[in-house]
């Protein structure tokens, strides 16, 4: 999943008044995912997306494919705080985000961002010149860091997806073309 189910976002007083719970533990360190991390992803992705998390079996499926696009921000006593996953297709030029996250205690410190650079400089590095993603329209949040980072919505439509994933899971398609220069500087 790429973005927290609206349900839980809308509902979170917080994020209307600007309240942000911060804690004084040190900046994450982001690295690439390992077999070993593959209990602490499960109990990451289970604690940010719920009932939207990927069964275990198929996190491990997707480490496998695809590790070297799954990075994590390890907090240094073994226990993630985030993640972000890209799959690309064994021919051609395009690849997807399939999911990007960060533990709530973490948010608004811009790990996220950090995230999404070094995949998307990676993705690049191996040759992928167009990265889409799905993100729930109304978590804005999201939506943002999206845009920041030179996603827009993909035609038709803006890019809205009516029951993308099902009845009532709406998504909206974003791209990415990688031949122009990354957000923060990252080398063409």
């Amino acid at each position: 999943m790429t973005a927290e189910p609206p349900e839980r976002f809308m509902d979170r007083h917080d994020r209307f008044t600007g309240r942000v719970s911060r804690s004084d533990s040190p900046s994450p360190v982001l690295r690439a995912a390992r077999a070993s991390d593959l209990s602490e992803l499960r109990r990451l992705d289970e604690e940010v997306f719920q009932d939207f998390a990927y069964p275990g079996f198929l996190l491990r499926q997707l480490f496998d494919m695809y590790e070297e696009h799954f990075l994590v921000l390890d907090d240094g006593t073994g226990r993630l705080c985030g993640y972000v996953l890209a799959a690309t297709r064994a021919l051609g030029p395009d690849g997807w985000i399939l999911g990007l996250c960060v533990t709530e205690d973490r948010r608004r410190r811009g790990l996220g961002w950090k995230l999404m650079t070094e995949v998307l400089v990676r993705l690049r590095r191996d040759g992928i010149r167009v990265v889409r993603l799905t993100v729930e329209p109304a978590n804005l949040a999201a939506v943002l860091l999206y845009r920041g980072l030179g996603f827009h919505p993909e035609e038709p439509d803006d890019g809205l997806r009516p029951d993308y994933f099902g009845p009532g899971m709406h998504r909206q398609v974003m791209r990415l073309d990688l031949n122009v220069d990354l957000p923060g500087g990252a080398p063409s």
